[in-house]
C-alpha cells in the first residue's frame, strides 16, 4: 500500500477517534451517564495516534518532506481534529502523480 494513502487513512481515522473520545469524555464528565465511550475510544484513539505517527514518518521519508513539514505533521496529532487540516494542506501541495507510477 502506498505511503500517502496510509497517511490519509490514518489522519482521518485519528480525527474520528478524537471526536469519539471527546463525546465519551462529555458523557462521562458532564452528563455522568457512562464511561463506555472513554473506555472504547480511549483505546482506539491511542492505537490510531501511534499509527498516525508511524504513517507520518513513513510518508515523510518516502516523499522526502522537509524537517519542518514532518514536525508539523507529527504535532498535528496533538490538538483535536488537526490531522484533517494537515492532511488536506499536504494533499493540496503534493505534486501530481505520474500516470506510469499510478498504474504500476
Amino acid at each position: 500500500m502506498q505511503a500517502f494513502r496510509v497517511f490519509r487513512i490514518t489522519a482521518v481515522a485519528e480525527a474520528f477517534s478524537w471526536t469519539g473520545l471527546l463525546v465519551g469524555m462529555y458523557l462521562k464528565h458532564v452528563t455522568h451517564t457512562t464511561e463506555a465511550g472513554v473506555w472504547f475510544f480511549g483505546r482506539l484513539h491511542g492505537a490510531l495516534f501511534v499509527a498516525y505517527l508511524a504513517a507520518t514518518l513513513w510518508v515523510a521519508r518516502s516523499e522526502r518532506w522537509s524537517l519542518w513539514r514532518t514536525l508539523f505533521g507529527l504535532a498535528a496529532s496533538i490538538p483535536p481534529l488537526t490531522t484533517l487540516i494537515f492532511e488536506r494542506w499536504v494533499a493540496k501541495r503534493r505534486p501530481a502523480a505520474e500516470p506510469a507510477a499510478a498504474t504500476a
